[in-house]
C-alpha cells in the first residue's frame, strides 16, 4: 500500500481554489444580480449562459426566485456545481403555469441545447410517450423514442407508472392488438393469418384474420383511445368509478382499491404538457400584455420540437395612442429583421395591422396553440412586472408616481391621489357594529393613520346609515383639526347603496366637490361613481385596481379584527357583570387567575375562594349553577 502526501504549496493552492469557488454572488455583474433579485415566485425554466452567450445549463423550478438564488448564496458541496456558478455570466427564464410543464420543457430544451453542465436527459432516453401507429390496424404502445413515421405520440408522461396505468386501462377498455405482425390488405386476402392467445383471452379482436373485425370498426376503437390520450378522459373516469362502486358493492375491496389507485393516477397525469406537443413542430408565437397604459409588452417565442429555441420580450411606448394590432406589426417586423426569419405560421391574439404575404395567422380559442399563446402572454406580463420591480428598486418614488398617475387616469381625478382613504363596516346581525378607516399615502399603507369607529347612532344592521355616520364623524373632525389633510380620493367598500350614503354625508359636510368618491363592489370588482349607474370595470392586471383591492382588503381585515376583539370583550364583560357583588376589580382578578370565563364557570367554591374570598366565591358559584338549570334540556 502506498501513501502520497501533497506538498504545502499544492495544499495551499487547493484550499485557495475551493475558498474562491464560494465567492459567487460578489463576483457577478450588477446586471445579473439585479435579474436574480427580481425573479418571480412561480414555476419556470431557467437558462445559464457563459461569457460567449452559450447555454451551459438548463434547469426547472417550482419557485424560480428561490431555486436560482440558491446557486449564488452559498458554496456548494459538489465541485461541479461551484464550477457552474463560477462560469455563469448571464441568465434568462421562461415562466409556465405548472411544475409539470417546467419539467417537460426542461427535458425538451436540454435535448435542443445539450448544455455542458447538464448530466441527466442528454442521451436519447426521455420521458415515455404513448404511440398510436399509422397502420391498417394501429397498435398502441409505450415508447421513449419518437420517430418521424406519421404515428401519433401522446405525452410526455413524467412518471412511467402513470403511462403504464393509462395504457393498461386502455387495453382493458378496448381490445386493440399488441403484436408487431404487419397486417395489410394483401396479407388478409391471402388468409394465412392465425388467431393467437391474445384473441382467445379476448384482448385482441383478431385483426390478422379477415372478417373478424373491419378496419372501420377497429378505427372507432382507435378514435376513442385518442380522445382519452388527448385528455378527454371523462368516459374512462366514469368507467373506473363505476367499476370501483360495483366491486365495493360486491365486497371485493382489494380489487376496488387497485382500481382506485389507477383512477387517481389517470386523474393526476391525464393532461399532457402545455409546452411540449408533437403537433407543434415549428411555430412562432407572439403574446401581448396591454393594460391600456402608455407601455405595451410583446413576447416572442419560437418553438422547435417542443423546445423554446428563442424567447424575446419587446417593450413599446405609445406616442400616438397606437393600437395593439399596429404594435404587433412593428414587433413582428423587428423580430424578422433581428433574427433573419421567414414566418410560416404565427400564433397571435389579434391579427397585426401590417402585411406579411404568405404567413398563416392563427388566433386560437382552445387547444395546444391557445395554451402556448397563454404561456407567451404570461412571459410578456412577467417582463412588465420585472421592469416595474427594477424601476422600484432604482427609484421607489418614481414607481409611486407612476402608480398614482395610473389611478388618476382610471378614476378620472383632477389631481394625484397621494392621500387615499377606504371605509368598511362590520357587524353580525346588528350586534357590535363597528367601522374601519385605512389610509394610503403615495399608494402605500400608512398604518399610523388607521382608525376604528364604534357605531353610536344607528340601531340594527343598517350598513348605509352606518357608513353615513362614520364618514360624517371622520371628515367633520378632519375639517376642524386638519383641513389641509383631506384625502384626494375616498373609497367605500360596497355598491350603489353605500356610495349613496357616502354622497349624502359629503353633501351635508360640504366636501362633495373637494374630495373624489367611489365605491367598489365585491362580486366583480365593479367601480361605481356618484350619479353614474353604469359601473367601471378596470383591467384585472391594472396597478390602480391592485391598489384599490389592497385598500379594500386592508379595511376589511382591520375592521374584522376590531369587531372580533370587541365581541370577545363584550361577551366576557356581559357575563361577569351580571353577577351581583362582582365589580371590575374582581373581574380582573378572576380573569388573571383563571384566564377565561369558561374556567371560572367550572371552578369549585374552594378554588374561587382562594382568589376572591369565600363569600364572593359562593355568589359566583350559585350564579353559574343557576344559569345551567335555566337552560332547557334537549329531548
Amino acid at each position: 500500500m502506498f501513501f502520497m502526501f501533497a506538498s504545502p504549496s499544492v495544499s495551499t493552492f487547493l484550499c485557495t481554489f475551493v475558498l474562491n469557488m464560494g465567492k459567487h454572488s460578489k463576483d457577478k455583474s450588477p446586471e445579473l444580480q439585479e435579474k436574480i433579485a427580481i425573479l418571480p415566485d412561480c414555476p419556470g425554466v431557467y437558462m445559464y449562459y457563459d461569457d460567449s452567450g452559450t447555454v451551459i445549463y438548463v434547469g426547472k423550478a417550482k419557485n424560480l426566485k428561490r431555486r436560482v438564488s440558491s446557486y449564488f448564496n452559498r458554496t456548494h458541496d459538489v465541485l461541479r456545481t461551484n464550477m457552474l456558478v463560477r462560469a455563469i455570466a448571464d441568465m434568462s427564464y421562461i415562466v409556465v403555469p405548472t411544475e409539470q410543464d417546467a419539467l417537460n420543457l426542461e427535458n425538451s430544451m436540454i435535448k435542443e441545447y445539450k448544455p455542458r453542465y447538464n448530466v441527466l436527459l442528454k442521451d436519447d432516453k426521455s420521458y415515455p410517450w404513448i404511440c398510436v401507429t399509422k397502420e391498417l390496424y394501429p397498435r398502441v404502445f409505450l415508447t421513449r423514442n419518437r420517430t418521424r413515421d406519421n404515428s401519433k405520440y401522446f405525452g410526455p408522461y413524467t412518471e412511467a407508472g402513470a403511462a403504464r396505468a393509462v395504457l393498461e386501462l386502455i387495453h382493458e377498455l378496448y381490445p386493440v392488438r399488441q403484436c408487431r405482425v404487419p397486417i395489410t390488405p394483401e396479407s388478409l386476402t391471402r388468409g394465412k393469418g392465425r388467431l393467437c392467445l391474445e384473441y382467445h383471452l379476448k384482448r385482441c379482436p383478431g385483426c390478422c384474420v379477415d372478417g373478424r373485425i373491419t378496419p372501420e370498426e377497429y378505427g372507432a376503437y382507435i378514435e376513442r383511445i385518442k380522445q382519452i390520450l388527448r385528455g378527454e378522459t371523462g368516459e374512462l373516469m366514469a368507467y373506473l368509478r363505476g367499476e370501483m362502486e360495483r366491486l365495493a358493492g360486491e365486497l371485493r375491496f382489494e380489487e376496488a382499491q387497485e382500481l382506485k389507485q389507477k383512477y387517481q393516477l389517470v386523474e393526476r397525469y391525464r393532461a399532457k404538457s402545455v409546452i411540449v406537443s408533437q403537433t407543434l413542430d415549428q411555430i412562432d408565437v407572439f403574446g401581448v400584455d396591454d393594460d391600456g397604459g402608455n407601455e405595451v409588452y410583446i413576447n416572442y417565442m419560437h418553438v422547435r420540437r417542443g423546445a423554446v429555441a428563442r424567447s424575446l420580450t419587446l417593450r413599446y411606448k405609445r406616442s400616438l395612442d397606437e393600437s395593439v394590432p399596429q404594435l404587433l406589426g412593428y414587433a413582428m417586423d423587428e423580430v424578422r429583421v433581428r433574427f433573419g426569419l421567414t414566418y410560416d405560421e404565427v400564433v397571435i391574439p389579434v391579427e397585426p395591422d401590417a402585411g406579411f404575404p404568405g404567413v398563416t395567422f392563427t388566433i386560437p380559442q382552445r387547444g395546444d396553440k391557445a395554451k402556448l399563446l397563454d404561456v407567451s402572454t404570461r412571459n410578456a406580463r412577467q417582463s412588465k412586472i420585472d421592469a416595474l420591480k427594477h424601476l422600484e428598486r432604482l427609484d421607489p418614488e418614481k414607481r409611486a408616481e407612476r402608480t398614482l398617475e395610473r389611478i388618476k387616469a382610471d378614476f378620472r381625478l383632477s389631481e394625484l391621489p397621494r392621500h387615499i382613504e377606504c371605509f368598511d363596516n362590520s357587524n353580525i346581525q346588528g350586534t357590535n357594529p363597528v367601522a374601519s378607516c385605512v389610509v394610503f399615502r403615495d399608494a402605500k399603507p400608512s398604518k399610523k393613520d388607521y382608525r376604528h369607529f364604534n357605531i353610536k347612532t344607528v340601531v340594527g344592521p343598517d350598513d348605509f346609515a352606518s357608513m353615513k355616520e362614520v364618514l360624517t364623524r371622520r371628515y367633520t373632525r378632519l375639517l376642524a383639526e386638519a383641513p389641509d389633510d383631506l384625502p384626494q380620493l375616498v373609497v367605500v367598500d360596497g355598491g350603489k347603496g353605500q356610495l349613496s350614503a357616502a354622497v349624502e354625508a359629503f353633501d351635508e359636510i360640504g366636501i362633495r366637490g373637494k374630495v373624489a368618491l367611489v365605491g367598489i363592489a365585491k362580486r366583480l370588482e365593479e367601480i361605481y361613481f356618484p350619479g353614474d349607474s353604469v359601473p367601471l370595470y378596470i383591467d384585472k392586471n391594472s396597478e390602480s385596481l391592485r391598489v384599490v383591492q389592497h385598500l379594500r382588503d386592508e379595511a376589511h381585515r382591520f375592521g374584522i379584527t376590531f369587531h372580533r376583539d370587541k365581541r370577545s370583550k363584550g361577551q366576557i364583560v356581559s357575563e361577569l357583570s351580571k353577577i351581583r357583588g362582582v365589580g371590575p376589580t374582581t373581574e380582573q382578578e378572576l380573569l388573571r387567575h383563571f384566564k377565561s370565563v369558561k374556567r371560572i364557570s367550572q371552578a369549585t367554591v374552594d378554588a374561587l375562594a382562594e382568589v376572591v374570598g369565600p363569600a364572593k366565591a359562593r355568589i359566583i358559584r350559585d350564579h353559574f349553577t343557576q344559569k345551567k338549570t335555566e337552560i332547557p334540556s334537549e329531548k
